[in-house]
């Protein structure tokens, strides 16, 4: 039994519908995230901050700090204190549905008969994240970096 050209691109056709409302939960995840490239990180104050820098240079880097102290010899201290709150939900769903009608007109009036398969599935996630980022930097009197801290954390 060979199967007509016509079956066989109608039955790829099926397939292909079929599968291209599917995501999983974590496909919709990274759909939405946001790799930003000029965000606070760890990273960035590792590569990027040096003991003897200049305050000028930390801001052109960093930014404004949330903070700003002095310590009991009256030199600058510089705290970036940030926290983030990422919330993501996703959902998806797909499915295949079929009408087929089919009848005959038989005394005046239509006999025959409707099929309605139905296929469908769904997934769908959300999740919450927090992050915090405590940068603290300390400066000499001449304005430039004497020492620095950070801590991070991710819940």
């Amino acid at each position: 039994m060979t199967t007509s050209p016509s079956k066989s691109i109608f039955a790829a056709l099926l397939a292909g519908f079929a599968l291209s409302g599917c995501m999983s939960a974590a496909d919709h995840r990274r759909a939405v995230q946001d790799p930003a490239g000029d965000r606070l990180t760890v990273g960035k104050v590792q590569r990027e901050i040096r003991v003897g820098m200049s305050s000028a240079k930390v801001i052109e880097v960093l930014g404004s700090p949330n903070i700003v102290t002095t310590d009991e010899k009256r030199r600058e201290v510089w705290t970036y204190d940030k926290i983030a709150t990422d919330r993501v939900y996703s959902t998806s769903s797909g499915g295949i549905s079929t009408l087929i009608l089919g009848g005959a007109l038989v005394g005046g009036g239509l006999v025959g008969g409707a099929a309605v398969p139905y296929y469908g599935s769904s997934a769908g996630a959300v999740t919450t994240t927090q992050r915090t980022l405590t940068i603290i930097i300390k400066f000499d009197k001449g304005q430039k970096v004497r020492d620095f801290a950070y801590h991070t954390s991710r819940f």
